[in-house]
């Protein structure tokens, strides 16, 4: 996306995919029994979390403010599991990446950059849509775990349990995002023993 806001007055990418789900998830986390899915990105290997999460005092760029909110995604859906297990819960936080989708995003994103990232042809939204459906459904996908594709490079393929950067399963790093995500939204997590 360009550079814009959010109704909330966050950057868009870091408002909605990262900021608006955390939340989501925050307010429905003593309701959720089995698992939360958390929907990332293979691009969180090119995402900084900064303390300027909004962009206001660096150039902007647009994918490099996707990766951001992408790797907000998984440090958040490992963060949550900690805490989940610290709460003695058995509800589980499963994190997804769909690889390379043929989505309307990727459709109008006409940009070198953007044939760049996408690295050739992309597998159908069908397709793509698997690993999170797995990660939501499967028995043997345990907490914390991260599902993607299982071809070359994450890219496309079926379902499989996959690893993420080092820089995702940071728990300092996640431990300053989630102050930082409660601090910007409002919404502290109070998650309750079962």
């Amino acid at each position: 996306m360009p550079k814009g806001t959010t109704a909330d007055g966050f950057e868009r990418h870091i408002g909605t995919n990262h900021l608006g789900p955390f939340v989501l998830t925050g307010l429905l986390i003593n309701r959720v029994r089995d698992r939360v899915v958390t929907v990332s990105s293979g691009l969180h290997v090119l995402g900084r979390i900064r303390d300027d999460l909004n962009w206001e005092r660096r150039r902007y760029q647009r994918w490099l403010a996707y990766a951001q909110s992408k790797l907000a995604n998984l440090l958040f859906a490992y963060e949550l599991q900690r805490r989940l297990s610290a709460a003695g819960r058995r509800t589980m936080s499963v994190a997804a990446h769909p690889g390379v989708a043929a989505t309307e995003g990727m459709r109008r994103d006409r940009s070198l950059q953007g044939k760049l990232l996408a690295g050739g042809p992309a597998q159908s939204p069908e397709m793509g849509a698997l690993p999170m459906l797995y990660a939501a459904t499967a028995p043997g996908v345990g907490a914390g775990a991260c599902v993607g594709p299982d071809g070359f490079m994450q890219r496309s393929g079926y379902p499989t349990l996959v690893r993420s950067s080092r820089t995702s399963r940071d728990s300092t790093l996640a431990a300053h995002l989630w102050g930082r995500s409660e601090l910007l939204t409002g919404v502290r997590y109070t998650i309750e023993p079962l």
